[in-house]
């Protein structure tokens, strides 16, 4: 993973346009990787990205498509958060607990040992930058459009109950390795964590006033 850029020093900036080749994407990435780290998911734009870079914004869609994929690209996680957030929205949301449990892991799985989330998750201890991107990255990309189209109330404490079941898991299973979770079967854990993640997602948390 990237080490992160310093917020306090100022944008670096190139003379004239650069090319459209690699040296764009790079460019771009490096931009992306400092306008999230200073101002995070919602407060990074494409178009401050692409003046931060030297190029037109254009480039962002011609190389990445989305804001979605050039935050990703530049965290260097190899997932496409469209294909994830469809995977977990189709079908009956009275089984979407399972559906994101199942998801994830196998979205974990395949890149063999957690991947490059299990790189972050090693990271985000002792790195703030580490910190914010899994936070935006889970919370926000991944996480708000499902609780917006599911969740009756209280979205952004769902989501982070989500996010907190789910970022343990991976921690234990990927990065810990703690026994009997390291060595589960994406079955059993969809049958166990799947509930859970379904009652933070669609089901009674409690009032919030002592007093009811």
């Amino acid at each position: 993973m990237s080490t992160a850029p310093d917020p306090a020093a100022p944008p670096r900036r190139r003379r004239g346009r650069r090319s459209g080749g690699e040296d764009t994407r790079a460019g771009l990435l490096e931009a992306a990787r400092s306008e999230f780290a200073e101002r995070g998911y919602e407060g990074a734009t494409v178009r401050r990205i692409a003046e931060r870079a030297g190029v037109d914004p254009a480039m962002v869609n011609h190389w990445f498509g989305t804001k979605d994929n050039l935050f990703v690209a530049a965290m260097e996680i190899e997932v496409n958060p469209a294909t994830v957030r469809a995977e977990v929205l189709a079908g009956d949301p009275q089984d979407i607990g399972a559906r994101v449990v199942r998801t994830f892991l196998t979205v974990w799985d395949t890149a063999g040992d957690g991947g490059a989330m299990a790189a972050l998750l090693r990271s985000v201890t002792g790195h703030e930058f580490a910190a914010r991107m899994l936070r935006e990255f889970v919370t926000r990309v991944i996480l708000r459009p499902v609780t917006e189209r599911v969740s009756p109330d209280r979205r952004a404490e769902r989501g982070a109950l989500v996010a907190s079941q789910l970022i343990g898991m991976g921690l234990m299973r990927y990065v810990v390795r703690m026994e009997p979770l390291a060595s589960a079967s994406r079955d059993e854990l969809v049958a166990t964590v799947g509930p859970t993640v379904q009652r933070y997602l669609t089901g009674n948390l409690g009032s919030t006033n002592p007093e009811v």
